[in-house]
């Protein structure tokens, strides 16, 4: 799955110790995380309907408790790249998956560097002064790798072709 990301074994110690620290708190990392994402574009907003209400500000949607089951499953998706670094290629058709429901909703590839950004933004700010270069490439090559495997989900064929 890897798609030409190679992870060293230092990169992947740091990315483990990095996650370690965080773990504990995936909700409120998470609201960091996606708070910095609707600051960078809140054109985002409105994919994010449940039982069609639309909302009407980023902090409505971020204490809703649906956007918080939300927050919890991309956190734990990040822990699953994490637990899975030494074979990301076993997460390839969950990604792809991922990919394609995302599609579905509306998503644009382009997004997907703006949730880059946020989250090594949230890593940054939760981290402090442990989130160093090494840290931050190290998470950048990560999420390349998943962002990758999720857009093989776009380029797929639908079913039936």
């Amino acid at each position: 799955m890897e798609g030409g990301v190679r992870l060293t074994g230092g990169q992947r110690a740091l990315i483990r110790d990095s996650w370690r620290r965080l773990r504990g708190s995936p909700e409120q990392h998470g609201l960091v995380l996606f708070t910095r994402l609707f600051d960078l574009d809140p054109d985002l907003l409105p994919l994010f309907q449940y039982n069609c209400k639309q909302f009407a500000s980023p902090q409505e949607c971020l204490s809703a408790p649906e956007f918080l089951d939300h927050i919890r499953k991309v956190m734990l998706v990040i822990d699953a790249a994490v637990s899975h670094l030494e074979n990301l290629s076993c997460l390839e058709e969950y990604l792809c998956n991922l990919g394609k429901k995302h599609q579905a909703v509306g998503v644009k590839i382009e997004s997907f560097s703006t949730v880059g950004e946020s989250l090594l933004y949230m890593l940054e700010k939760c981290l402090g002064t442990a989130f160093s270069p090494e840290v931050q490439e190290a998470w950048s090559k990560l999420y390349s790798a998943v962002v990758n495997a999720m857009q093989r989900g776009w380029d797929a064929l639908p079913e039936g072709e």
